[in-house]
């Protein structure tokens, strides 16, 4: 007798759950598949890598599969769906310029070689999406033939060099900077700062320089970077990037500075960090009226959260 009682109150609960989850199958507002205005073009085996892992977010060509549409998973990933076209649509690639695109396709990369990209509760249940080694060295190389090395004449390069010695003796910055959008102020002097690492932008043609404030140096040298202290500022200098008959690098025309901000409080709303960005030697604040502009630094450097969003890891320092 009790066995029964046990097996029917089993059942009750059973009916008492499945009841809201079939109602709820009848709440289903379609994800739609809006026209695509401009797809991104690019050779056949890098598309077929893109919209095997990456359209049925960033497209408006999703293919959801059977278990996607069973609520509530499926406003799970409706709403998933939405804020990644938001972010990166492939399907508008029109709307950027060649320029940007190159940068959202870099961004793209990093965040798959850092495993931001494809989600991993996407690929829990989506294997096909999951990237292979294979995959990403052709991503890798297609990025590096939409940007192919160019030799310099030499006319740009003695050009390069004598704005670079203009750049670092200060001589035509501007006596009045306007602050970028977000309010933050540009920072003069900050070319006497430490150079504490450099990268090479393959995809848009710069190298650039990482410069330490004081407060920056003095954690590198104590080993107290990871999270940086307040007070830490980073000045990022971009220039092209310039190659002479015999290979040599030099540094082009001036593109831009960009400061990151440490300040836990203030900065509270982009995980600790200020940013700001001034373009070529007139110093224009970049972003115009947006102050929301900064959300692409944040998006850049997002996969590196465990490193407290410092995208390149600073040379080793020696206290004095």
């Amino acid at each position: 007798m009790a066995t029964r009682i046990f097996s029917k109150r089993i059942v009750r609960v059973a009916l008492l759950l499945l009841i809201p989850l079939v109602a709820i199958q009848f709440i289903h507002p379609r994800l739609e598949n809006p026209p695509v205005s401009a797809d991104l073009q690019a050779p056949p085996e890098v598309k077929q890598i893109l919209e095997r892992s990456c359209y049925d977010c960033h497209s408006n060509q999703t293919h959801l599969l059977w278990f996607d549409e069973i609520q509530p998973a499926y406003t799970l990933v409706k709403g998933h769906v939405l804020k990644a076209r938001k972010m990166l649509n492939f399907s508008h690639w029109d709307s950027l310029t060649p320029p940007q695109q190159k940068a959202t396709l870099y961004l793209s990369l990093n965040k798959i070689l850092y495993g931001e990209m494809p989600l991993s509760q996407y690929t829990m249940l989506h294997r096909n999406a999951k990237m292979t080694e294979e995959d990403i060295t052709v991503l890798k190389k297609y990025l590096v033939n939409l940007t192919p090395v160019k030799v310099s004449d030499t006319s740009r390069v003695n050009a390069g060099n004598r704005q670079y010695a203009q750049w670092i003796n200060h001589s035509t910055t501007p006596v009045a900077v306007q602050p970028a959008a977000n309010g933050i102020e540009y920072i003069r002097g900050y070319n006497n700062w430490k150079a504490i690492s450099t990268t090479d932008r393959f995809d848009n043609g710069t190298i650039r320089v990482i410069f330490g404030n004081e407060v920056a140096v003095k954690a590198i040298e104590e080993g107290n970077i990871n999270p940086w202290p307040d007070g830490t500022i980073f000045a990022k200098v971009a220039w092209d990037k310039l190659v002479d008959s015999s290979g040599n690098i030099h540094a082009g025309e001036f593109k831009q500075v960009e400061f990151m901000i440490k300040d836990a409080k203030k900065y509270a709303f982009s995980k600790g960090w200020g940013w700001a960005r001034w373009l070529g030697m007139q110093l224009k604040p970049y972003g115009g009226k947006n102050v929301n502009f900064s959300r692409e630094c944040q998006g850049c450097h997002q996969p590196f959260k465990d490193n407290d969003f410092v995208f390149t890891m600073p040379l080793q320092l020696k206290a004095k």
